[in-house]
């Protein structure tokens, strides 16, 4: 695995972009949540051992120690960036796999429309608002009240931050704060997301872990029934990070995703 900085220019300037790259073969982009990249890179390494597989994790500016520039400040705006990232990277026949905040910005990458992109998988994403549904507010609870709602199984992901270094509770409350600047005035909704996906044509696939109270599994559906052609793929005893909780599973998903969506067989 290599960690490698990567500067795109972008019309409001240049961007640094941190990007874990590992595995050889089919290319996936990889797009991490609200709790960093370290609950993305196990699984992405998993992918590249398991499968022939090339997969790229970017850590979204303000993350793991990274800097935000004051002007990146919306999901649609990181969907661009990481869209030219494939381009200066070369890569084609790409599959996303975006979680949370992750995949909102996969969602946003998917209305781009690039001929890079093969497919794009959903993974508990936020970002739509469903009535009588909405994303939990989750950035005043602590560490062990947002595990309650985050999985199945608490008590096997529990963290206490008190046990940290303190470099990695530095990096902790920076990621806090740039997903709260990234999840825009309405926290975690784009009031125009849901209507605009109809114009979605790449496939989609959207996983949902069923135990999910960040998001619940009503909220899923209504992400799949309004992409065209979407597929839905709930997960049991499973929470809002199947890539952490369930990586076998999700796996299984997302190279059978890959497998019928792209234009070379992985």
């Amino acid at each position: 695995m290599t960690s490698t900085p990567h500067t795109l220019s972008l019309p409001a300037g240049e961007l640094a972009i941190t990007v874990e790259d590992q595995g050889q073969g089919h290319p996936f982009l990889l797009l991490h949540g609200g709790a960093g990249p370290q609950t993305v890179t196990p699984f992405a390494g998993l992918l590249a051992a398991r499968r022939p597989a090339r997969t790229l994790v970017p850590v979204h500016p303000g993350f793991g120690g990274t800097a935000r520039p004051d002007w990146l400040t919306d999901v649609t705006t990181l969907a661009q960036a990481y869209e030219r990232l494939l381009g200066e990277r070369g890569l084609t026949d790409v599959i996303v796999v975006g979680n949370s905040i992750g995949g909102w910005i996969a969602a946003e990458m998917a209305l781009l429309g690039s001929d890079r992109i093969a497919g794009v998988v959903l993974v508990n994403a936020v970002g739509i608002q469903v009535p009588g549904h909405p994303v939990a507010e989750t950035f005043s609870l602590t560490p062990a009240e947002l595990s309650r709602l985050a999985f199945h199984d608490p008590a096997r992901f529990a963290v206490d931050p008190a046990t940290l270094p303190e470099a990695a509770r530095t990096a902790m409350a920076a990621g806090r704060a740039a997903l709260a600047v990234y999840s825009g005035p309405h926290a975690m909704e784009d009031p125009t997301l849901r209507e605009r996906l109809a114009k979605v044509t790449h496939p989609v696939l959207v996983v949902w872990g069923e135990s999910d109270r960040v998001v619940d599994t009503e909220y899923g559906r209504a992400f799949a029934a309004a992409v065209p052609g979407a597929q839905f793929a709930p997960l049991a005893r499973t929470g809002h990070l199947p890539q952490v909780e369930s990586p076998d599973q999700l796996l299984s998903l997302v190279w059978d995703f890959a497998t019928a969506h792209t234009t070379r067989r992985p």
